[in-house]
């Protein structure tokens, strides 16, 4: 969800500050003191994290339930938390078909990219791409996602600071510092292991947070029953829209499918999600993992619509407001924390765990952002140049990565403070990025005669295509002047008890029926649940054309376990000549299979050194993956 953010001083107004009492201050402490014993209890614990294989990967040991919290956590930042249900209090309850497309977004992962990634032993997905075509798209890869992550975790961290102070005083730069410093300490002592299990329990408290709400709000309302009701009668409940426009923001085609590939964008193939399932003990492990975050999602998403229909429950419609001149315009953040104060103002300590709930979210968004950045930039862009480097080397390196990156993140926080308007570009680019990515491992892992020259254009073009649509979007959304709401007269202000129905009311901008755009503003206009659909397609279908005109790949140049059989497996009712010329026939468990069976037989029957050598290793690293494949 994109937002838009202004000075605390632009939205307070006339309006009354709400401020945390000591206990809501002592329960924020709390989750910054839990969150850094952990990171240091792994720092003094175990390995000590002197390996770069227990700092960037936990030593491949961890176990279903805490990678499926984890997984669960690091892209449900604050922005999220506070998002979802002012999109349900403005909209309705049509956003809630999101969880269609948790279907496929966790079971493809699951079954095609996992199997893939794991198989291969890999620490960086882009190592993948190294394999699959050549180095220059693997660096390619790691710089997008570096830019990617860089501009989006300073961005995460800022943005729900700035509507913390603006709704309660809270102090701005010492909320950014001390999440920004507690999280780099713990990222930087304790690696994955530390983010991994601090995401665990900030998941638990996120939980906690959302259930008060919820709980207490509804209490206030007389009941769930009453808060349905009011929302059926308000038109907050949506029925099933099957309206095929792409450019319509939310109907059941742009959620449920268009869902599915920005999913598949964050649960597929981004760093910070394949290296927790690279964490795992097994395959199988990494897999009931994806399974696991399915229900979860659903009861996350369940939670924020929940919260949005209290929110309409509380308030409603109506306004007590008399129309004025001038304007104040908040964001969705402000607007769900106002409701939030207001529901615990009686209830000292309440207040506290739902910032906690919050900042739960942007410590485990941007500590996932510090590990994963940390690994691509040490497995991809030094030790392939540093080949002689030690490993105790290694490792503080990786540790200090860890920690440049944090100096980074606040540096980004305060560009961010500098931004204005820009701010909501920039959590565009989080989604404009992601598409091309996946279309880039798509085109690579389904297509097996697409080469690097396809790729690397393929990849252009897709970035092309993504800042073109989305900076389009953004200028002809600012050229468009915003209807002015009305503001509170201070002849006519309403008691205390109904303060916030004030407040909410100029938070939230009519809806006004809009001339259908065409030709290129039909493109500005697309969904942006469709951004990834759409650039992904753009860098499958440039990459293949290219490839084909350069000269398509062979199989037999193919780095054994980098294909997933797709259109193999589609095409099952063609005779096997025609599909061994279109695709890979082989399926990926049995190519893996056989190279396994060809390493067994080779300890057992002490096959000679000539034999030896002639069997096909993939490229690298990775020069013993098959090896350690079966062992």
């Amino acid at each position: 969800l994109s937002v838009s953010v202004l000075s605390p001083t632009d939205i307070m107004g006339d309006v009354v500050q709400m401020h945390f009492t000591t206990p809501d201050y002592v329960i924020f402490a709390l989750l910054l003191v839990a969150s850094t014993c952990i990171g240091l209890f792994y720092a003094l614990s175990g390995g000590r994290q002197r390996t770069t294989q227990e700092f960037l990967l936990a030593d491949r040991s961890m176990s279903c339930l805490p990678v499926s919290l984890s997984l669960l956590a690091t892209f449900q930042s604050a922005v999220a938390i506070l998002g979802a249900p002012s999109e349900i209090y403005t909209y309705g309850t049509q956003y809630w078909f999101l969880g269609v497309s948790y279907f496929l977004g966790l079971l493809i992962p699951a079954h095609v990219f996992i199997p893939v990634f794991y198989r291969l032993r890999l620490t960086s997905a882009y190592e993948y791409l190294e394999l699959r075509f050549n180095k220059t798209v693997r660096i390619m890869g790691t710089v997008t996602f570096i830019f990617q992550m860089v501009i989006y975790m300073g961005v995460v961290l800022y943005a729900p600071a700035l509507a913390l102070n603006a709704v309660t005083g809270f102090d701005l730069w010492g909320a950014v510092l001390a999440m920004g410093l507690v999280c780099t300490l713990y990222t930087t002592l304790g690696g994955l292991k530390a983010v991994i299990w601090t995401d665990v329990f900030q998941t638990i408290v996120m939980f906690a947070g959302q259930l008060a709400v919820i709980i207490v709000g509804a209490h206030q309302a007389g009941g769930m029953g009453e808060v349905w009701r009011k929302a059926m009668n308000g038109s907050r409940i949506a029925s099933l829209d099957l309206n095929p426009d792409p450019t319509e923001r939310h109907t059941f085609w742009t959620l449920g499918v268009g869902g599915v590939f920005l999913m598949l964008a964050l649960y597929g193939v981004n760093q910070a999600q394949v290296q927790r399932y690279l964490s795992s003990r097994t395959e199988r492990e990494a897999v009931m993992s994806c399974y696991v975050v399915f229900p979860c999602q659903q009861v996350v998403l369940c939670l924020g619509c929940l919260m949005g229909l209290v929110m309409f429950a509380r308030y409603g419609e109506e306004s007590p407001l008399d129309k004025a001149a001038s304007t104040t315009i908040s964001s969705c953040l402000q607007m769900v924390l106002y409701f939030v104060m207001d529901v615990f103002r009686d209830l000292p300590g309440l207040p506290g765990l739902f910032v906690a709930c919050l900042f739960s979210g942007a410590l485990s968004t941007i500590s996932s952002a510090f590990n994963s950045l940390a690994t691509v930039t040490m497995e991809d862009l030094i030790k392939p140049y540093c080949p002689a480097m030690t490993e105790a080397k290694a490792t503080l390196l990786s540790k200090g990565l860890a920690l440049a990156y944090g100096l980074v993140c606040l540096a980004m926080a305060y560009i961010a403070s500098l931004m204005g308007s820009v701010l909501q570009a920039a959590f565009s680019i989080f989604g404009m990025v992601g598409g091309p990515l996946l279309g880039l491992f798509c085109l690579g892992m389904f297509f097996p005669w697409a080469n690097s020259t396809g790729a690397i254009v393929g990849l252009v073009a897709g970035l092309a295509m993504a800042f073109w649509i989305g900076i389009g979007n953004f200028v002809s959304r600012m050229a468009v002047p915003t209807p002015l709401l009305p503001i509170i007269n201070a002849t006519t202000m309403p008691l205390h008890g109904n303060m916030t129905t004030a407040v909410m009311t100029t938070l939230i901008t009519s809806i006004t029926a809009k001339p259908k755009p065409t030709g290129v503003q039909a493109l500005y206009n697309l969904s942006y649940l469709w951004y990834s659909a759409h650039n992904s397609t753009t860098v499958v279908i440039v990459g293949l054309i290219v490839s084909l005109l350069t000269g398509p790949m062979k199989e037999k140049d193919l780095t054994p376990g980098t294909v997933y059989p797709v259109l193999g497996n589609l095409l099952f009712f063609l005779p096997e000549r025609y599909r061994e010329k279109l695709c890979c026939v082989t399926p990926l468990s049995h190519k893996m299979a056989q190279e396994s069976n060809g390493v067994a037989q080779h300890k057992e029957e002490e096959k000679t050194e000539e034999e030896e050598r002639a069997t096909p290793q993939p490229s690298c690293r990775l020069a013993h993956t098959v090896q350690e494949t079966a062992l």
